[in-house]
Formats: C-alpha cells, sequence, structure tokens
C-alpha cells in the first residue's frame, strides 16, 4: 500500500488536511518513535504544526518480551498504564511482574525523552488539537497509553492517525470512546510491516534529524 514511511507521511498529511480543521498553534503533530517519526513529518508539514515526541512503550511478557501484556506512557511524573486483561490471566503474569516491567519502561522512557528532546520541555498541549502519529497500529495498547497520558494535559481534542490499521482495532478504539483515523483497515492484516515496500528499521539518529529539521522549518 505504501512505498516507505514517508509516502504514507504524505498520503496521510493529505487526509487530515480535509478532516483536521485546527492549525498553526491550535494545533501539534505527536510522533510515537521511531517509525511515526518518519510519518509525522510530512503530516506535520501538510497541516502547518509544529511536531514533537510522545514515547509510550510496550510491557513485554515474562519470556518473551515481544509479547505485549499493555503498554505504558508518561504525563509529567504519571505513568498511564493499559494492561490487555486476557494475555495476564493466560500467561498468569504476577502483579509484581508488571510493576517491574513498568518501572523499567519508565526508565527507557525517560532515557529516549532526553535523547530526542535534548534539553526542550515537551510541547504544550492544553487547550490545543492533538494528532498523535505512528507509522500503523495492531493491537492498539501503546497508542492507548500514549492517547491516554495527553488527555490527562487538557487538549481541546486528540486523534490517532496511522497509515494503516484493522478493522477490530478501529472498532475497538470507537467503543473505548477514542479517535483513530486510518488510511487503510485491511483485513487479515497480521503486521504492519507488510504494507509497506520499505518497512526498514529507523535508527535514533534518523529521529534527531527530522525533529531538527522540523523546528528550523
Amino acid at each position: 500500500m505504501f512505498q516507505d514511511r514517508q509516502d504514507a507521511g504524505r498520503q496521510l498529511g493529505e487526509l487530515l488536511k480535509g478532516v483536521v480543521t485546527a492549525r498553526g498553534d491550535d494545533l501539534v503533530v505527536l510522533a510515537i518513535p521511531r517509525g511515526g517519526v518518519i510519518v509525522a513529518r510530512p503530516v506535520g508539514e501538510a497541516l502547518g504544526a509544529p511536531l514533537d515526541v510522545i514515547v509510550p512503550r510496550k510491557l513485554g511478557a515474562p519470556d518473551n518480551a515481544e509479547l505485549a501484556i499493555g503498554a505504558v506512557a508518561l504525563s509529567g511524573d504519571e505513568e498511564i498504564t493499559v494492561l490487555d486483561e486476557e494475555s495476564l490471566a493466560w500467561l498468569r503474569v504476577p502483579a509484581g511482574y508488571v510493576d517491574s516491567e513498568v518501572e523499567r519502561q519508565r526508565r527507557e522512557i525517560q532515557r529516549r525523552e532526553e535523547v530526542y528532546r535534548q534539553g526542550r520541555p515537551p510541547a504544550p498541549l492544553a487547550g490545543r488539537t492533538v494528532v498523535l502519529v505512528d507509522d500503523g497500529v495492531a493491537t492498539g495498547l501503546t497508542a492507548r497509553a500514549a492517547l491516554a497520558a495527553v488527555s490527562r494535559q487538557h487538549p481541546k481534542e486528540a486523534v490517532l492517525a496511522v497509515p494503516v490499521a484493522p478493522p477490530e482495532t478501529v472498532r475497538e478504539f470507537g467503543r473505548l470512546g477514542l479517535k483513530l483515523l486510518a488510511l487503510e483497515t485491511p483485513s487479515p492484516f497480521g503486521a504492519v510491516g507488510r504494507f509497506y515496500a520499505d518497512f526498514r528499521p529507523v535508527e535514533d539518529d534518523e529521529v534527531l534529524a527530522v525533529l531538527a529539521a522540523s523546528r528550523t522549518a
């Protein structure tokens, strides 16, 4: 569906120009690193909006870090945790493990925010329309944590915008009262990378270059 993340971002930006009415200082684009930053740059350009990052983190299962049992994001010093209760029950994950995994990911969030922001404060969100951007969602757990963290900062509106998402995730967000806009909702879904010709990993130096360029644009 998409050549690469930049192509996806350009297409997503065109969609959002017709959906999001806020512009300028009334709007901020928050990218979910790392891949979401590449998508978010053309989105920010299309909307004439400043670009910042929000860093949610997946909570990995015991002995299988790739299997998500939840996600965490930060709103200031507050931890916002979203848990997959079915996975927790099925895997019989003890509460002590969840607490330690949340703390481990909190430290990683703080480390990454320091790297990406380089001493700059987060963009203020109160009273603004906030568009969160990622390169796609599957279960949407990390994006839900990010939206919850944003909501604590009293935005006028918050919406998650992605190039691709499974239809069941779109329905789940709607059931939860969360706004999710996706260019494509294919089924069966599988993994986000299936829908990109080029889905190479994004490194921190690429993220930093995009953020630096957006500040000087």
